[in-house]
């Protein structure tokens, strides 16, 4: 498949190396500033002899660039987080032409914990002496918290142990936590890729669910083969729908 990679800092150049890899042809580098990027924005010509786009970015101009993907009528691999209140107007767009593969985490490991921690939630269902929590690091330059990935692992949560209804990502200074209360907390500094843990916890022992990045290079992989799963499918997919594939759950 001829690619165009937007974002090209260090995530875009792993996506480069294992598309190369896997036999595809990287023919477009979108970055406004990275070095080696062959044109500073999306546009048609950017996208010339193009098939397929994996974009990994901030979430400004996403809109732009879609309107662009979808006039051209491409497969789109979206790897940004943030951009929860743009879901609707980018959707619509997708209705004219293309195809679309989002998700907060492309880790082939990370959609492993997901489906790890729904069967956890559905264990202790009747067992309420555990209780549940989730808990995120990562490196001192990422701009959201908490994690797009440790949001998308209490949405499992909430939609797999009823007695968890709301989810609380606040630090609680001046109360208890509710036992309805799912609480997401987060830490930044240093370098961390991204570690991710689900703890269940009772007053006999404590059982953790953690998945921690060593690198950059699975998120890569996931989307290089998310990209390769869309082909032939037009319309809107979450990578739920592709890892359901691709791990076969």
């Amino acid at each position: 498949m001829r690619i165009a990679i937007v974002g090209y800092g260090r995530m875009g150049r792993l996506i480069e190396e294992i598309a190369l890899d896997r036999g595809h042809q990287v023919v477009s580098r979108i970055d406004p500033q990275a070095p080696g990027a062959d044109f500073p924005i999306v546009n048609p010509q950017a996208l010339e002899d193009v098939e397929g786009v994996i974009e990994f970015g901030l979430p400004e101009g996403m809109i732009e660039n879609a309107q662009v993907y979808t006039e051209q009528n491409l497969l789109v691999v979206l790897g940004t987080t943030g951009w929860d209140g743009l879901k609707e107007k980018l959707f619509s767009l997708y209705e004219a032409g293309g195809a679309l593969l989002y998700g907060s985490n492309f880790s082939v490991g990370a959609n492993l914990l997901f489906a790890l921690t729904k069967q956890a939630a559905h264990l202790i269902e009747n067992i309420h002496e555990y209780d549940i929590m989730v808990h995120e690091y990562h490196h001192r330059h990422k701009k959201d918290s908490p994690s797009g990935t440790a949001l998308s692992i209490a949405q499992v949560i909430l939609e797999n142990l009823s007695r968890k209804t709301e989810l609380q990502t606040e630090a609680l200074t001046h109360r208890a936590i509710r036992d309805e209360e799912l609480h997401v907390s987060s830490t930044r500094g240093g370098a961390v890729p991204g570690t991710h843990t689900i703890t269940l916890d009772s007053e006999a022992d404590t059982i953790a669910l953690t998945h921690t990045a060593r690198s950059r290079k699975g998120f890569a992989l996931g989307a290089v083969l998310g990209l390769e799963w869309l082909k032939n499918k037009p319309g809107v997919f979450h990578a739920d729908q592709f890892f359901k594939d691709y791990l076969g759950l």
